[in-house]
């Protein structure tokens, strides 16, 4: 047990379950379901080898501009009924989105309402039972459940970032709530996401994506490795999705490609950077269907789109790198694209035991 000593406020509430329960939420700190009452010794033990200094600051966080304590995260991750040894990766991912590509305030005060998602590679995913395989998007594992839910406890109550308040979502999405899972890096025919970028495969990572939306794309009929491509490209070409609108500003989507489609897009030779060119060059709407329209008012496009032909081709993502591309799911042959937000950028965070 850590002896330094916890400089946040302490409260005198009392001694019942319903009664915390009823505290934290007439204080504003709940997302609206039960949490674990954050006692200084729960704080502590949460803190492990982060402990050293509790009252370490990763920075200042948007849009309260408030210092983003290591303390402060541990509260928020007892709360959300993590254990000591979720703590490194609910730090990552405190750490990635306040980098200033993710653009907190801007994505996550939006009437937009993207959520936040946190993919993890590396073994600790193994070690830890982040799900993604089976139902990785869904309930039924504590680590994606809690990790994700600390991750939006922080926004909420370090960032501000309260519903009516900062955040004004027009609707927002159950994934704010928690939006946890890994890349299922032993069905995956690729190199997972964290060797593609530069780490070691013992090394771990978190990439942090707002996203709007989540839409599942079925191909239970081809299984050519481009027809199936082709179908999931089909799906993306959408109205009122505002990607196609945001390209000037680095709008960015990912797909999630299950096993089977993988395998099947990897035996016809395709690599993840062919997935993504693919996608660039092919999941595009003509300027015609987008004219006048949703996000029309507020289209960001760069100089080399001729908006005055009606049959000049706009791509989903400025460039083929935009496409961040996972493999996760089990059996089934459903994949799906997370629908992106323009004004944030997918960001990585490698995962450390300490800092």
């Amino acid at each position: 047990m850590n002896s330094v000593p916890i400089r946040s406020t302490r409260h005198d509430v009392p001694d019942s379950f319903a009664a915390i329960q009823d505290y934290y939420e007439d204080q504003g700190w709940t997302d609206g379901l039960p949490v674990v009452p954050a006692t200084e010794d729960a704080v502590q033990e949460m803190l492990g080898t982060f402990g050293e200094d509790p009252s370490r600051s990763l920075g200042v966080i948007q849009p309260r501009n408030a210092p983003a304590t290591l303390e402060k995260i541990a509260i928020n991750a007892v709360m959300a009924g993590c254990r000591p040894e979720h703590f490194p990766v609910v730090v990552a991912a405190v750490r990635a989105i306040m980098q200033p590509a993710f653009n907190l305030a801007g994505c996550q005060a939006t009437t937009g309402g993207a959520a936040p998602v946190i993919i993890v590679n590396g073994p600790i995913a193994e070690q830890l039972g982040i799900n993604g395989d089976s139902g990785c998007f869904g309930p039924g594992y504590r680590a994606n459940a809690v990790i994700g839910r600390a991750l939006r406890l922080v926004v909420r109550n370090v960032a501000g970032l309260i519903p009516g308040e900062m955040d004004k979502a027009t609707l927002a999405l159950p994934g704010r709530f928690t939006f946890c899972f890994s890349e299922n890096e032993s069905r995956s025919p690729w190199e997972p996401r964290h060797v593609e970028m530069g780490l070691d495969p013992g090394e771990s990572m978190v990439t942090i994506t707002a996203i709007r939306a989540m839409y599942p794309i079925m191909e239970t009929t081809v299984n050519e490795g481009k027809a199936v491509l082709n179908t999931l490209v089909q799906a993306i070409r959408a109205a009122g999705f505002a990607n196609y609108y945001q390209i000037g500003t680095g709008a960015q989507m990912t797909l999630i490609i299950c096993p089977e489609h993988a395998h099947e897009m990897h035996d016809a030779g395709l690599s993840k950077a062919d997935v993504r060119r693919y996608v660039y060059e092919n999941a595009r709407m003509p300027v015609d269907s987008l004219r006048g329209i949703a996000h029309w008012g507020n289209k960001n496009w760069p100089s080399w789109v001729d908006e005055s032909n009606p049959d000049t081709m706009v791509p989903v993502v400025p460039h083929p790198e935009d496409v961040e591309v996972f493999v996760a799911g089990g059996d089934g042959r459903h994949s799906a694209w997370l629908a992106g937000w323009g004004v944030t950028r997918v960001v990585t965070q490698r995962v450390d035991t300490s800092l």
